[in-house]
């Protein structure tokens, strides 16, 4: 394929719904009538597998989805924010320059941190419903991208998704 624009959005887990929601925008705004999103991720190269608490939960996966201009409702809204102050909760604090690694090259989690931050997000109500003129009584499905299932739970009851459970959407 040539002729079309091709960019890498290296924003880990986040990517892939960074570039899906941008491939969205430039399928309304007629800059493209059709894209390709692809995301993968390779953890494994980062994790320490001594450390049981981020070496059973991150791991190297990949996903694909094709857009397409329709008449048909397809991505209704979304909602993308984050805060550079919580940076040090999930974070790889070593880096690269002049092809050595300096620091620790292996990825740190602080959970508990994390579960609470978590926690105060679900709190959040999703501003992306109003952009697709929907309230929360409209939401189908609740796909986070959230490996502890009470955390899912507690936002599908508080954002009222109804009888509906949460579902696992790991990437």
């Amino acid at each position: 394929m040539h002729g079309c624009p091709a960019f890498d959005v290296q924003a880990v887990c986040s990517g892939f719904v960074y570039a899906l929601t941008l491939a969205d925008s430039l399928i309304r705004t007629g800059s493209a009538s059709r894209a390709l999103v692809i995301g993968s991720e390779v953890f494994s190269r980062i994790l320490d597998f001594d450390d049981r608490t981020t070496c059973v939960l991150f791991g190297d996966g990949a996903g694909a989805v094709v857009l397409e201009a329709s008449n048909e409702p397809g991505l209704l809204a979304s909602d993308l924010h984050a805060d550079g102050r919580h940076v040090g909760i999930l974070c790889v604090p070593g880096t690269v320059a002049g092809g050595k690694v300096l620091g620790d090259p292996t990825l740190k989690w602080m959970g508990r941190r994390s579960s609470s931050w978590q926690s105060a997000c679900s709190r959040t109500r999703p501003r992306g419903a109003g952009q697709g003129r929907k309230t929360e009584a409209d939401i189908d499905f609740l796909i986070p991208h959230q490996a502890n299932i009470r955390i899912m739970q507690s936002t599908a009851r508080k954002l009222k998704a109804g009888g509906r459970q949460a579902d696992r959407h790991r990437r």
